[in-house]
């Protein structure tokens, strides 16, 4: 799976002080979610994953990405489905 950014990893996890109660993974990592499909198969014509229609720059990167910059990944997704 080639470029997949979606962690197979537990949907919860402890914090620090095991006292506290179970927090969601996501809630940790980021607000802005990913938009992987577990569809990893990048398009030789387009350059685009067929499941997300990210680029394989994009799937690299998306880990490192402030906020501010996932939501402008999403809106070229947004607007790559809208040309096709």
């Amino acid at each position: 799976m080639i470029g997949c950014d979606n962690p197979r990893t537990p949907a919860f996890r402890a914090m620090s002080d095991s006292s506290a109660p179970l927090v969601p993974e996501r809630a940790l990592v980021s607000a802005v979610p990913s938009p992987c499909t577990s569809v990893c198969r990048m398009n030789p014509v387009s350059g685009l994953c067929d499941g997300c229609w990210r680029t394989i720059d994009e799937i690299v990167q998306w880990s490192k990405l402030s906020d501010a910059e996932k939501r402008a990944v999403w809106v070229e997704i947004d607007r790559r489905r809208d040309v096709t």
